[in-house]
């Protein structure tokens, strides 16, 4: 691999893709193509769960099983596991519209001609990690009065003295200042990341195999450039479905922290 990096080197002629890559220009006017996919994602997963329910019945068919699995299992496994029995259901729209809306989003990226996974833009990320950290701590100011969820969130039990002049200022930067940034952050970059990787391997293979000067090196790097290509991609397919379910369970976990009676 390295011997194959320094042909490419050597030949000057192949330019590995960067951040600019992602830097898309409008489709028409000021509408950039992840504008374009966040709104249809909304179209998708509102067709897609209204065709699933249409015709519900007591024995499901094939469509509305898949929708009730998919309902079932962020309500029971993320929303009653993480906030507990006496207030997960008033959360369970809200995570099931995130997790589904995270999940066709980073999906878009495996899509042909889409190719893009919207996420892999940080300002959508963040967009989305405020709407949770406005949700979560509503919830706590609605629980406990503003003073005492700031209390709740930053005093810990069992901590006096001294010590809470350390500990205060910690809790407070750790629970509303960094949740909201990595939980973005995370996203972000698993999505950026990935697709990156499939841009250079993608382009490096072609440029391999066709644009440059034949040669059993560059050949032998060129298919094994592909092969990670579609390696690569069957990993992506997992990342991006583990995104969706981090990205809703941390959800679900900093609301059961809010609601809690202690910190």
């Amino acid at each position: 691999m390295l011997d194959t990096v320094a042909v490419i080197m050597a030949e000057g002629g192949f330019t590995p893709p960067g951040p600019a890559d992602f830097d898309l220009p409008p489709i028409v006017g000021e509408v950039t193509k992840p504008m374009v996919m966040i709104s249809l994602s909304v179209v998708l997963i509102f067709a897609l769960f209204y065709a699933m329910s249409r015709k519900a019945a007591v024995v499901p068919g094939r469509m509305q099983f898949a929708g009730e699995f998919v309902y079932g299992g962020v309500r029971n496994s993320i929303a009653r596991e993480s906030i507990g029995s006496e207030h997960f259901m008033k959360f369970v729209p809200y995570l099931f519209a995130l997790f589904t809306f995270v999940l066709v989003n980073n999906y878009f990226g495996m899509i042909p001609i889409v190719q893009f996974p919207t996420f892999s833009h940080s300002g959508y990320a963040y967009g989305l990690a405020l709407l949770s950290w406005l949700l979560y701590n509503g919830v706590g100011i609605w629980k406990h009065g503003a003073l005492g969820y700031l209390k709740h969130v930053a005093v810990p039990a069992g901590v006096s003295g001294v010590m809470l002049l350390l500990i205060v200022p910690l809790e407070i930067l750790s629970n509303i200042v960094v949740r909201p940034v990595t939980l973005a952050l995370r996203l972000f970059a698993n999505m950026f990341a990935g697709h990156l990787l499939l841009i250079l391997f993608a382009l490096g293979g072609e440029y391999l195999l066709v644009e440059a000067s034949p040669s059993v090196l560059n050949i032998v790097g060129g298919v094994g450039a592909i092969l990670m290509f579609f390696l690569v991609s069957a990993l992506e397919l997992l990342v991006m479905f583990l995104q969706a379910y981090v990205f809703t369970l941390l959800t679900a976990m900093y609301v059961a922290g809010a609601v809690a009676e202690e910190h």
